[in-house]
């Protein structure tokens, strides 16, 4: 019997929401008025940009001393319109006034979003057009009608504030500093509820943010993840928790270089340099409808297939085709769970996209084929930079984009050549469609020769060895503009290219974090279309709506503890921005890891949705077949473990693929009324349900983590646990991962294979987790696992499972011929507390087994996905 220490809870600290002395200049309006839910059609507010003394101090505060730009040498006059859109959206615009009649006038686009819950506030500049994200939303349907907002607004000074009706708790309120609204200068801040603020990625950071004057820069870069640097992604998207449990979101659609700094007034400063400021505001109320919310706005994430879920094999440095060869073989022998075999730019012929090594990787394609024999995928890495030094014919890819004018230009048109992994490099522009397209033909080439299966897309910040080009940059304020946020290097074209480049949709200033967006759109439709199946592809770079076309690894960590550690928030962040398949190198990239610190991190990596082990060049192996024997069986359970899950983690995405519901989970989504949970991003959930506890220090033989109230059940015995919100010490031997179902879930498993297609076809098992008043509830969803659309075509299953009253049913909602194949064979009841007499199987008497950790078992139920069916213990 598993004991339980109970510890003290650690509950996060309460803060206040006043401004901080300095600030409180101007923080509550002097002239307000509500907003009746229409359009306000002639409303012209004049703002006077001028900054008062206390403003600048604060604002040079904030910014750590770095000068801004002068202010507007005249006052900007600022339309605001102010549309009710939806209950839960609101759309506030700020531009300026109408020009003079005879003056062209600048249409505005039309407020846009499908069954949305958020408020919108879109501030532009109305004298002339200016840059906006590419981002398609779809169009609104109808505006509120019982809005769970008002809206009020101040005239002196200027700004809008945006309060919830049910509780009167204030979500926006920019009067308090001035709006800067220049051509490469904006600024707006906000107050904010309460201290309880995540997102704006990609940082290595705490889950819940630290307002303690950060400053977090949102600048794509290519960097090994450390703390207070712009990585390698771009999320200007935030949740905040409010006092009382309540959640709200906002998200500014903007792809400019940016800050963010966060004040511990509490209080937020948005300050970007370009395009305009255009913000969603969503309402939630709790926080998993936020994110759903978010959502639709930005899309919901792809559908992986189902192998994507499996464990992924790779390092940098293998060698040679037969080496890699010799550890899938190696893998199999020791009946290793594995689905996909990778391999990172040490393939190619001279670093060249689109080739592979003549000598050392000969046997490519023949791995390739022995690979889809065994039921097992490949995956390979592709940059985005195209060697460019190559003689003329002697380089499909360069010649061709060159003909076409596909790469990156120069201000004097010529293609941009920087320098990454072949030497001196074009790259490609993938806001111009016909990229795509050259994109696509040179994947199709190559998978002539090795059919590969998912593609990684790395370097697509895009990075370069340079700054700017082999020739710099060109002086100007694209640049070198008149402010530039706090990026690494200090300058926009640090390590990239230069922010004046030209492309087809615009100059690189305005495109560079969408860089990575566009070659995974691009990237997904060449694999669908030469695949005819879901893709997987695996990004660096990403921007919102990124999960529609790929997942995301954290990038090049390190073999520490510490990384670990920061890989939790690393991936809850990730399911906050829309991109549920996440994860980061298992046993860290680079550096040598230990026997002790691999096997911990298998344990926790078999729980990242996306589960890769890779390292680097000239390290020691660190595959589960290197170690010894207690540590490579240590590896293979956990990893079975997660293969006997994979119905209940596949049933997961579908559930994001369908409404943004997320995968991995921190506990505060679950128990948003639990104040402890809000800080906690040592453990996470999968789905509602699943709570995963790994450990995290070195020397450890136990953990402690954090149980909310309720009944929590060893997934592994079925014993119990009953805490009133504690934290509990647990044992945790070496091999050992600590696992609990929560109260009232039914998760579906399966017997494990050493692939997910040798898994389809065996038997499931039904885990039944009983809540205290004896009921329970799941669901399942079951397709090929490959095909593209099944549920918008209706080929799947879907069955919901239920528990009253000593009865469990399983409920057929909808079938299709995959479910033929498949049996439920077992169930498990968890904290049945009295021995039963007998069991009923659709009235007819049924063998069963029950233990003293009041679990009751039943076997041989033999009945398929397709058959409804009902059992009852008496």
């Amino acid at each position: 019997m598993k004991s339980y220490q109970r510890l003290r809870t650690a509950a996060a600290p309460s803060r206040g929401c006043r401004l901080e002395e300095e600030e409180e200049e101007g923080a509550a309006p002097r002239a307000a008025g509500r907003l009746a839910p229409c359009w306000v059609g002639s409303g012209l507010l004049v703002a006077a940009v001028l900054l008062s003394a206390v403003t600048v101090w604060v604002l040079r505060h904030v910014s750590r001393g770095w000068p801004l730009p002068a202010p507007p040498a005249e006052c900007l006059a600022l339309r605001l319109d102010v549309r009710f859109e939806t209950d839960t959206r609101l759309h506030v615009k700020v531009s300026r006034p109408p020009r003079p009649r005879g003056s062209p006038t600048i249409p505005l686009p039309a407020p846009r979003l499908l069954k949305a819950h958020p408020s919108l506030l879109q501030i532009t500049d109305a004298a002339k057009p200016r840059y906006e994200v590419p981002l398609e939303v779809p169009p609104a349907t109808k505006r509120a009608e019982n809005p769970l907002y008002s809206v009020e607004f101040s005239r002196e000074p200027f700004g809008v504030l945006l309060r919830r009706r049910v509780t009167g708790t204030v979500l926006l309120n920019t009067t308090v500093a001035p709006l800067i609204f220049t051509d490469q200068f904006l600024q707006i801040s906000t107050a904010l509820p309460s201290p309880f603020l995540y997102g704006l990625g990609e940082h290595r950071t705490k889950l819940l943010h630290s307002l303690n004057w950060t400053t977090l820069t949102l600048w794509a870069r290519d960097v090994p993840p450390s703390e207070s640097l712009n990585l390698y992604g771009a999320h200007p998207f935030y949740l905040v928790m409010e006092q009382g449990g309540d959640a709200h979101g906002v998200f500014l659609l903007n792809s400019n270089a940016m800050e963010v700094a966060l004040q511990p007034a509490p209080a937020l400063t948005w300050r970007t340099i370009g395009g305009i400021l255009d913000f969603y505001i969503f309402l939630g109320p709790d926080p998993n409808m936020v994110i759903q919310q978010y959502q639709q706005v930005i899309g919901f994430p792809a559908m992986p297939p189902l192998w994507a879920l499996g464990f992924h094999l790779c390092r940098w440095g293998y060698g040679s085709s037969n080496e890699t060869w010799q550890t899938v073989k190696a893998m199999r022998n020791y009946r290793i769970p594995q689905d996909a075999q990778w391999n990172d730019i040490d393939y190619m012929d001279g670093y060249r996209d689109f080739t592979f090594d003549p000598e050392k990787f000969a046997s490519l394609p023949s791995l390739v084929e022995d690979l889809h024999k065994h039921g097992q995928r490949y995956v390979m890495i592709l940059d985005p930079g195209i060697s460019s030094t190559n003689p003329n014919g002697s380089y499909w890819p360069f010649d061709e984009g060159l003909r076409q004018g596909l790469f990156i230009n120069t201000t004097q048109g010529q293609p941009l050549i920087g320098q990454v992994w072949p030497g001196f490099t074009a790259f490609p522009d993938f806001s111009n469609q016909d990229t795509h397209q050259w994109w696509l033909e040179n994947l199709q080439r190559f998978h002539a020769q090795v059919p590969f299966d998912g593609l990684w897309i790395d370097m697509n910040e895009p990075s370069n060895f340079m700054d700017g080009s082999e020739e710099g940059c060109p002086p100007g304020d694209l640049d070198s503009p008149p402010y530039t946020p706090a990026v690494l290097g200090d300058s926009l074209y640090a390590k990239t290219v230069c922010a004046s480049a030209k492309q087809s949709a615009s100059v690189h200033y305005n495109l560079h974090n969408l860089y990575g967006l566009m070659e995974a759109k691009a990237t997904a439709s060449a694999l669908i279309q030469i695949r005819g199946k879901r893709p997987l592809v695996i990004s660096r770079s990403t921007f919102p709506s990124q999960g529609r076309y790929s997942g995301h690894w954290l990038g090049d960590n390190r073999s520490q503890w510490k990384d670990m550690y920061y890989s939790i928030p690393g991936l809850l962040s990730f399911s906050l921005f829309g991109i549920p398949l996440v994860g980061a190198d298992i046993c860290g990239f680079s550096g040598g890891t230990s026997e002790e610190l691999c096997t911990r991190w298998m344990q926790l990596g078999a729980f990242y949705p996306f589960a890769r082990n890779h390292n680097t060049q000239k390290e020691q192996a660190q595959d589960p077949t290197v170690f010894s024997p207690a540590a490579r069986t240590a590896m293979k359970d956990v990893l079975l473990t997660r293969y006997s899950l994979l119905p209940f983690l596949y049933t997961l995405f579908h559930r994001a693929h369908l409404q943004g519901d997320t995968v991995a989970r921190p506990l505060f989504f679950e128990f948003p009324q639990d104040v402890a949970t809000y800080g906690m991003d040592r453990q996470f959930l999968w789905g509602r349900s699943l709570l995963v506890t790994p450990v995290l220090e070195p020397g450890a033989d136990s953990v402690v983590g954090y149980f909310p109230r309720g009944v929590w059940y060893d997934f592994y015995r079925g014993s119990s646990v009953n805490s009133s919100g504690e934290m509990l010490k647990m044992s945790a031997p070496l091999e050992h991962l600590n696992l609990h179902v929560r109260e009232g879930a039914v998760l579906p498993t399966q017997k494990p294979g050493i692939t997910s297609e040798a898994s389809r076809g065996n038997p499931l098992r039904l885990i039944v987790a009983l809540s205290q008043r004896g009921t329970a509830w799941g669901d399942l969803f079951w397709d090929d696992g490959e095909s593209l659309d099944t549920f918008e075509r209706g080929s799947y299953s879907y069955l919901v499972f239920n528990v009253t009253q000593n009865v469990f049913s399983s409920i057929v909602l909808h079938t299709s011929a995959e479910a033929t194949d498949v049996v439920i064979d077992t169930l498990s009841v968890f904290g049945v507390r009295e021995p039963p007499s007998k069991v009923l199987l659709d009235g007819q008497e049924k063998p069963f087994s029950y233990l003293d950790t009041q679990v009751l078992t039943v076997s041989g139920l033999g009945r398929g996905l397709a058959q409804g069916f009902s059992l009852r213990w008496l």
